[in-house]
């Protein structure tokens, strides 16, 4: 498994001139072909709205990455950051939203729009892509012909220092690496789907105005339609982003939590994988337990031992996850993250009973609002060529 290694080289050409079309040819389905398939197509698209530093870094790992991307397009948001700027000098293609801060979902769609490869690879401006990372998709694709979309993770080495950013960064890796091959989720982050496939579902939901659950959405639509998804434990990103509490709650709970549970309940199952298997339901139950055990205990002792029960079965659980972390940056590291780790069980629990309560009392109220889970996707068209 490769790791990235900063590196400044030379600007690679990048100009869409000189790349192939694809044309109003359609994609041959790899299940109907018994012809071992040549090379991926791929076209890697970043949106982008003041990326920064970050930023800045994507870019120079687009730039080193062998093979070379067929073409690489930046999406600008409305950057005022001079982000778009340091796209064009790359030799990167940049096409901008019809306003600022229009979400990722949007520009992602105008990205893949602008696309003529038959992969589209969506990546975080806030990510720097592994060097081999064509290679790996290759090799993915070799071995799984039927496969509609590949999934990667965050690697090992984010960026940033504080604990908090540390932890999240590394959770989600150990999350990906232990999840079943075969994925129900898209990840925008660091994600691959053949354009056919793309455009057949009406790309990512509009609806989803700023970065929320839009790749997650997508993915509930690719396995709803019997597309295959692999998760791909070798195709990985370092992640540049400082979470900070308020920032991490924030975005945590109204960007992912609530509207994941939204997602859920709409579709009126609960896929067993990633995050929301049996066993993390079952850690979201016990981290709403033991607060009232522990108020309990002051009226009724037995309360405690009912406490140091359920305490030694929630370490139980996260052990495969806080021994990973032990061994990635130290016991102590593990020990400190206990609590960020058993508040995002509980945070988790409580978004999901207020969605539930939510779309109960919408039940009694007919002139409550759809939420986004229910509304109809609304994305862009498939472009004429």
């Amino acid at each position: 498994m490769g790791h990235f290694t900063m590196a400044y080289v030379e600007r690679l050409p990048m100009d869409t001139a000189d790349l192939p079309s694809l044309g109003d040819s359609r994609l041959q389905k790899c299940e109907t072909s018994s012809k071992r398939p040549g090379p991926a197509s791929v076209s890697l698209i970043v949106p982008v709205y003041n990326g920064g530093e970050a930023f800045q870094k994507c870019l120079q790992s687009l730039q080193a990455m062998v093979p070379a991307v067929a073409e690489c397009i930046v999406v600008d948001d409305g950057c005022s950051d001079g982000s778009a700027e340091r796209a064009r000098e790359t030799g990167a293609r940049v096409v901008s939203t019809p306003r600022p801060r229009s979400g990722p979902a949007l520009a992602r769609n105008l990205g893949a729009q602008a696309a003529n490869s038959e992969w589209l690879f969506f990546v975080d401006a806030d990510c720097s892509v592994h060097s081999n990372a064509l290679e790996v998709v290759q090799r993915t694709i070799e071995a799984h012909p039927g496969v509609a979309a590949l999934v990667g993770s965050y690697d090992t080495l984010p960026t940033a220092p504080n604990l908090l950013s540390q932890y999240k960064n590394l959770a989600h890796h150990l999350t990906h690496q232990a999840a079943r091959e075969e994925g129900f989720t898209m990840w925008g982050a660091c994600g691959l789907i053949r354009r056919d496939v793309f455009w057949q579902l009406g790309g990512f939901d509009e609806n989803y105005g700023r970065p929320c659950i839009e790749d997650i959405e997508l993915g509930y639509r690719l396995a709803e339609k019997g597309h295959r998804i692999r998760m791909c434990p070798d195709l990985q990103v370092t992640h540049h982003k400082v979470w900070r509490p308020w920032g991490l709650l924030r975005t945590e709970v109204l960007d992912r939590a609530i509207p994941w549970s939204e997602l859920i309940l709409s579709r009126g199952r609960m896929d067993n994988a990633l995050n929301i298997d049996r066993r993390a339901r079952v850690r979201v139950a016990l981290s709403g337990l033991l607060p009232v055990l522990a108020l309990l205990g002051m009226f009724w002792w037995p309360a405690w031992w009912l406490l140091a029960l359920g305490t030694g079965l929630l370490l139980a659980l996260d052990w495969p996850l806080l021994s990973q972390l032990a061994r990635l940056r130290g016991v102590w590291f593990a020990l400190r993250v206990i609590p960020w780790h058993w508040f995002s069980h509980f945070y988790s629990g409580v978004s999901f009973a207020l969605v539930l309560f939510r779309r109960a009392w919408g039940g009694l109220n007919e002139s409550a609002p759809a939420t986004i889970g229910d509304a109809a996707p609304r994305g862009l068209t498939e472009p004429t060529r």
